[in-house]
């Protein structure tokens, strides 16, 4: 049974309001997008000094992991209910999530408040993320919309600039407790532009809600996620509690296709798959968010623990990167609005990207923050090249009724990767470390109680009080104890740069399978107007044959379908 289509004239696009109303919604979208990447962004060089306050190193990835886990599952679903009741509801309410997150989260006690609340906030920026690109689309055809893709990047590329920096001052000099709070006032301008100028746009009709595929979704993302965080960390990755959590997750993904395509209105439209444009982008989202988030993650940590910069410091070492990236998202979007071509562009933006990763690979106790940055640079320029070019390239090879959802769809598949690029690569990072101090910190050190326990975890190098409570213990070594203390000292942190440098080689061959998965782009001309020609003629549904064929290689009569 074939899905029946929602009305294609159903969500019509805003192109045709006036001026200023679009400069209202465009300047609340990208205030909107701005706070959601300042969230993210904005703890990433603080995290390792709130794990140092509130403790808990064996739950450091879930302050990314939390988040990333709620914005996951959130994306998609929220990406189809913005095809079906409108944008504006749900943006604006995914802003008050984020600030009502933030809020809670500058006031948590433990590390497991900080999670809970880090959560709240991945809800409301998985709303954000999954609408902001989409309302771009909104309000521009796709020949025009890749110098506006550029812009976005660039927005999210300059909350990534000021966030790190923004995080490191305030928890150097200030509370780490800021880099929260510091989202509301932004939030609250956001939330007053959208409310005054953003127009309520939904169907004349009301659509059925597929409440099957949200919880067989759920049911899929979570026990996978889940699986990849434990693996290595808190169960072995051939324990019994991570092999049924991927097959539930196997089992969950398998019925949810299953009952999708026999869905009359689905959660995730199964046609989508068989545009090579859509399927190829998506593999390539998923890949690329592996490599990126696991860097954003874990550079600080290697700047702060491995080389002893401040928290400032180590915003400033990402800073560069995000520099890049929009000045490189910007040229690209110009380029592929000018020629109408993506795939030699998307293909050249991967390789930048191996080519950047291979560089971070390489990095060790002797390295300095300058080959840090440099490989920074050159992997933000690779990925303002090729991430937003892939969003556009599937607005334009799909129907706009479904822009919403395929969109949401590409971020949902670059958070999965994120998530298992944050995870499988804290794994690695722990394992290498623990194998590292077990063999090579000297015996009498190890066999000292105290000092062995303290050695478990990295995190008494993001901390100077922790560090000299360490230092001190070894005065009972007598005479030696400053020499053992300098020793034990250059195995922790060559144990935890080997660990970092490994997950970063790992990242180099997923980065070379998205690159022969981009090679494999269709090249579609990319369209001045937002409805294809099929949704022109067939303004309504009444049949299964109201659907119109998806662009990219969803036709028989397409030579290039594979």
């Amino acid at each position: 049974m074939t899905a029946a289509a929602p009305d294609a004239g159903a969500m019509r696009p805003i192109a045709e309001l006036d001026t200023r109303t679009k400069v209202l919604v465009i300047a609340g979208t990208l205030l909107g997008l701005f706070t959601a990447a300042m969230d993210q962004t904005v703890v990433a060089t603080s995290i390792p000094k709130i794990v140092a306050d509130l403790g808990g190193f064996g739950l450091f990835s879930w302050v990314g992991t939390g988040f990333l886990l709620a914005s996951t599952t959130t994306v998609p679903i929220v990406g189809r209910l913005s095809d079906m009741y409108g944008r504006k509801p749900f943006f604006m309410l995914g802003i008050v999530l984020l600030l009502l997150g933030s809020a809670l989260a500058g006031s948590s006690q433990t590390i497991e408040q900080l999670i809970a609340f880090r959560v709240i906030q991945g809800f409301g920026a998985g709303m954000i993320m999954a609408i902001a690109f989409t309302i771009v689309g909104d309000v521009f055809p796709p020949a025009e919309r890749g110098r506006w893709m550029g812009l976005m990047a660039g927005v999210f590329a300059a909350a990534s600039v000021l966030g790190p920096l923004i995080g490191g001052t305030l928890t150097d000099h200030a509370d780490w407790r800021w880099v929260f709070y510091i989202n509301l006032p932004m939030g609250g301008v956001a939330l007053a532009l959208l409310a005054y100028g953003m127009p309520r746009l939904r169907p004349p009709t009301t659509p059925k809600m597929d409440y099957r595929g949200i919880v067989l979704l759920c049911a899929t993302t979570v026990p996978m996620l889940l699986a990849f965080s434990w693996a290595g960390n808190r169960f072995d990755w051939v324990s019994p509690q991570i092999i049924g959590l991927l097959a539930w997750s196997v089992a969950a993904l398998a019925l949810l296709v299953y009952t999708e395509l026999r869905t009359e209105e689905p959660l995730l439209p199964m046609q989508l798959l068989k545009n090579r444009v859509f399927t190829v982008s998506g593999i390539v989202a998923l890949l690329t968010g592996f490599a990126m988030m696991g860097s954003l993650f874990y550079i600080p940590l290697f700047v702060q623990g491995v080389l002893g910069a401040s928290a400032t410091s180590s915003g400033l070492v990402t800073m560069p990167m995000m520099i890049a990236m929009a000045l490189a998202a910007g040229i690209a979007g110009q380029v592929m609005s000018r020629v109408g071509k993506y795939r030699v562009i998307g293909v050249f933006g991967l390789i930048v990207m191996v080519i950047g990763m291979a560089i971070l690979s390489m990095v060790d106790a002797s390295s300095s923050r300058s080959d840090v940055t440099l490989a920074m640079i050159i992997f933000g320029i690779g990925l303002g090249t090729s991430i937003p070019l892939y969003t556009l390239a599937v607005q334009n090879s799909v129907p706009y009724r479904v822009m919403g959802v395929s969109t949401s769809t590409m971020q949902f598949l670059r958070s999965v990767g994120g998530t298992m690029g944050v995870a499988i690569m804290f794994s690695v990072i722990q394992v290498q470390y623990h194998d590292g101090v077990e063999e090579n910190v000297p015996a009498v050190v190890r066999e000292q109680e105290q000092l062995s326990q303290a050695l478990e975890d990295p995190q008494f190098l993001l901390n100077p009080q922790a560090l000299e409570q360490v230092e001190s213990s070894f005065a009972e070594f007598g005479v030696v104890g400053e020499a053992l203390f300098v020793e034990t000292i250059d195995v922790v942190r060559e144990s935890l740069a080997a660990g970092v440098s490994q997950s970063f080689f790992i990242a180099i061959w997923v980065l070379c399978l998205a690159v022969v998965a981009g090679a494999f782009l269709k090249d579609e001309p990319l369209r001045k107007t937002h409805l294809m020609d099929e949704e022109e003629a067939q303004p309504t549904i009444g049949t299964e044959q109201a659907m119109p064929p998806l662009a990219g290689g969803a036709t028989g009569d397409d030579p290039e379908a594979p």
